[in-house]
């Protein structure tokens, strides 16, 4: 068995523009192209330019030819024909591309082994090539990503063909893709399902080749698909199961998406068909395919689909901040104060750890020196929770705060303005400890920082709720990633992503996406907290000392200093 790492095959490897591409693609729709917007957190690429792999070289060896047909993966046209193009006949028909993705580290950590010596391979008709992959993430058929990180070995086995080339006669189904070039590659679309109310949509990423239309992917994958598994419990989607796309292409015709379904949508009532319409609109919006109306038809009859109102997002407010005593708003060296509630805020005489404000800012949960939780509201405060070692509060939409020891992450408890106690069962199962928690803008998932083993974990779960709206269990966790030093704050930077504040000895913020990948960069020096916002550059950091800075472009910028605490809204 001779073993090498790999040689990335860089002859085959050129970068074309996209236009080029075109006519391999004539036969799918060409408008509704997707929008492609760089925030914090992404990579920018050019999405002009894609990287195309050539096809197999004529007398090349096992190695060479599986090397050639891992790198040919970044190549999607035509269903991945070029890859194809390493396999034997039957393999070519027989093999799936698009049931999965192998993320791994990269080209140059791959290890390539054969069961034939080099000095052998003129002789030899049949070989085994083991492919050691240094695994980051999958993505599954559905499109949704999941953090895997660890060895994966894969094997293939070739023979010589009727030509005296060697092919792949059995290979995995799925293909490999580089951590550097997956976003090159792949585009992430959120899905937006409904909550347990039909009153907001919960977002869903899912993974797809870039340069397919965006129009028709997301919509196949909304009509004839279902939420990723973790989220199910908290989400539905008005779509009924015996309701599918009638053809293969949707297709927009002055900024309208012309939708056929099969006949069972001609008995569906008003309400379902408006919130059908309200959900693949928001999708499509989402996946910013530019759409002013998605109209449904039967055989060529259009159906009469309204929208339906949803819950609206709240309006950034600015920032919330304790400062020399004033609780409120920070509109330049002014402190616009919370009328509902900044005199019950300040008017204690213990230090204040953290504050967290609702949405509407008609009450707050505030957590003291002693670890203690209130809710404060007009004229009122009320304690919470006095169980020792509390992290932070976290507000929901419903007006539950949520309490959890440190120690105890399976002790979640949820109060309303009633202050009943109510335990969220399966909360965090396997946890040894729990330092941040964080309930979406929507109410249907939660955020954490949990130690499970040794491992530091972020993870979501759904939120069940029972008629009242009532957070009565979470779902099963899902890792999102995993952490290489200690977690000091979390936020949510809109509805897909997360903020995490990393390592006091040299603080980072890791911007992920629940659903994806993430990045990091250094916060400023000595920074001790986070606050996140309803879109990704209104993260703000303080500092021990009391500095507060925004993010601004690659750098951070400072805007006010003596504050004493950064206050949160509910849902970020």
């Amino acid at each position: 068995m001779t073993e090498r790492r790999s040689r990335r095959m860089l002859r085959g490897l050129a970068l074309v523009v996209a236009a080029l591409l075109l006519p391999a693609c004539a036969g799918l729709p060409t408008s509704g192209d997707v929008t492609v917007g760089l925030v914090l957190g992404e990579s920018p690429q050019d999405v002009d330019f894609l990287p195309v792999a050539s096809g197999p070289i004529q007398g090349s060896g096992p190695q060479d030819i599986v090397e050639g047909f891992l790198e040919a993966g970044i190549t999607t046209s035509d269903n991945w024909a070029t890859a194809r193009e390493f396999l034997a006949p039957p393999l070519q028909r027989a093999w799936r591309p698009a049931s999965g993705v192998s993320i791994d580290a990269g080209t140059d950590t791959r290890v390539v082994s054969s069961s034939v010596a080099d000095d052998a391979v003129e002789d030899a008709e049949v070989a085994e090539v083991q492919v050691r992959l240094d695994l980051v993430a999958t993505v599954d058929e559905s499109g949704a990503y999941s953090e895997a990180p660890g060895p994966s070995p894969t094997m293939f086995v070739l023979k010589r063909v009727d030509d005296g080339e060697w092919r792949i006669t059995e290979a995995p189904d799925g293909i490999v893709i580089d951590a550097s070039r997956f976003a090159n590659v792949f585009e992430g679309y959120p899905l937006q399902y409904f909550d347990s109310e039909w009153s907001r949509l919960v977002p869903d990423v899912r993974w797809f080749p870039r340069r397919q239309s965006a129009t028709t992917t997301v919509t196949q994958a909304l009509i004839d698909g279902s939420p990723s598994p973790w989220l199910d419990p908290a989400v539905q989607t008005a779509f009924p199961a015996d309701v599918q796309l009638a053809q293969d292409a949707v297709l927009i015709t002055d900024q309208v998406a012309e939708v056929a379904l099969t006949r069972p949508a001609v008995g569906l009532d008003q309400l379902t068909l408006s919130r059908m319409r309200t959900q693949l609109q928001a999708t499509l919006k989402a996946a910013g395919v530019s759409v002013s109306q998605v109209r449904f038809a039967v055989d060529g009859r259009t159906l009469d689909a309204g929208v339906v109102d949803l819950v609206e997002p709240p309006v950034d407010a600015g920032t919330l901040v304790l400062q020399d005593g004033v609780f409120g708003r920070i509109v330049g060296d002014e402190i616009t104060v919370v009328p509902a509630i900044s005199e019950g805020i300040v008017t204690i005489d213990q230090p204040i750890v953290s504050i967290d404000v609702a949405a509407d800012d008609s009450q707050a949960a505030e957590q003291l020196a002693d670890n203690h939780v209130y809710l404060v509201s007009e004229g009122s405060r009320d304690e919470l929770d006095a169980r020792p070692g509390l992290i932070e509060p976290s507000l929901d939409p419903f007006g539950y705060t949520w309490t959890v020891p440190v120690g105890e992450p399976g002790a979640v408890q949820a109060r309303g303005s009633d202050l009943a106690e109510h335990a969220v069962a399966n909360a965090w199962p396997n946890a040894s400890s729990i330092s941040d928690l964080r309930v979406s803008a929507d109410g249907a998932r939660v955020a954490a920082v949990i130690t499970v083993g040794q491992q530091r974990w972020v993870v979501v779960a759904a939120v069940v709720r029972d008629p009242a709206g009532i957070p009565v269990e979470l779902g099963d966790v899902k890792q999102i990633t995993q952490l290489t030093a200690p977690a000091i704050g979390l936020s949510w930077l809109g509805t897909e992503r997360l903020g995490v504040l990393l390592d006091p000895q040299s603080p980072q913020v890791l911007t992920q996406m629940v659903g994806g990948p993430g990045t990091a960069e250094a916060a400023p020096e000595g920074a001790v907290s986070i606050a996140g916002s309803g879109t990704v550059g209104g993260i703000r950091v303080v500092s021990v000392s009391g500095q507060l800075f925004a993010h601004a472009g690659s750098t951070w910028r400072e805007i006010a200093t003596g504050i004493t605490v950064l206050a949160t809204r509910a849902g970020e």
